[in-house]
């Protein structure tokens, strides 16, 4: 059964993450933008034009979190490889925390890790423009999930947490669902929002939450699993208390009536 724990987790990470996805994919929201027909650029026809785009961003993550769900399956019966796949998962997000604060940046060097790839993937992009057919844009934005990115990398970490294709591939849908509303605002050019979210501030409560998100998916599952223990304790031990006062009421019966017995006799 999914833990709806961490599909929370997963949207609020891309929720919060926001502050970064403006610095990261806005100039290519943008680009995508005007990549349409002039027409299309405005109103409801530019939100539709957009979610296309945000839709096959969203479809990659799946089939990323897919496919690490199929490599590791089975992982998560072997309890001490499934304790540090999700400390692991807990200090990645904590590092993303780090990074969207500004206070540190290693994240950036493993987002240069993937620019190889997205590179090779430049020829695949620029056949696909100018757009005019939803299917182009959809492609589009299966092509701009692959952008390296620190927080989808930590989403990711997060996704192996499950070690099973379906949840891996719903957990990645929840971060990518998180990171939507940022990037529609974005897509549609509103520069209000991105100031907001540029701020020093933003990025820094932004960071610290995501930092505590961190933490819980280290510690949470354990504090949970010992306060059930805890409970069960307590409800069994109740539970004999309960019998063995019955048993005594039983016992204290008996001896009145073979007492009374006694002395009819």
């Amino acid at each position: 059964m999914m833990d709806l724990s961490w599909l929370l987790t997963a949207f609020v990470m891309g929720l919060l993450g926001g502050t970064h996805c403006v610095g990261m994919c806005g100039g290519l929201s943008s680009a995508f933008t005007y990549a349409l027909p002039e027409a299309s650029r405005r109103g409801i026809a530019l939100v539709g034009w957009q979610l296309l785009y945000n839709a096959g961003r969203l479809l990659t993550y799946m089939l990323l979190g897919l496919l690490a769900g199929i490599l590791l399956s089975g992982l998560q019966d072997l309890g001490s490889v499934g304790t540090a796949i999700r400390w692991f998962a807990g200090l990645f997000m904590m590092l993303l925390g780090a990074y969207l604060a500004g206070w540190f940046q290693a994240l950036a060097a493993l987002e240069r890790l993937g620019g190889p790839l997205w590179r090779w993937m430049a020829p695949l992009r620029q056949r696909l423009l100018p757009i005019r057919h939803p299917a182009q844009a959809v492609a589009a934005g299966m092509l701009w999930g692959f952008l390296p990115c620190g927080l989808v990398y930590s989403a990711m970490a997060l996704a192996i947490t499950r070690a099973e294709p379906l949840q891996s591939a719903l957990v990645m849908l929840a971060f990518g669902l998180g990171t939507l509303p940022t990037l529609l605002a974005t897509g549609t050019a509103s520069a209000q929002l991105r100031r907001v979210l540029q701020r020093p501030g933003t990025r820094q409560t932004a960071g610290a939450l995501v930092i505590l998100f961190g933490l819980w998916t280290i510690i949470g599952p354990e504090l949970m699993h010992h306060g059930h223990q805890h409970g069960g304790a307590g409800m069994d031990h109740n539970g004999m208390d309960h019998g063995q006062m019955d048993h005594s009421g039983m016992s204290q019966a008996e001896m009145e009536h073979m007492h009374m017995d006694g002395m009819q006799h």
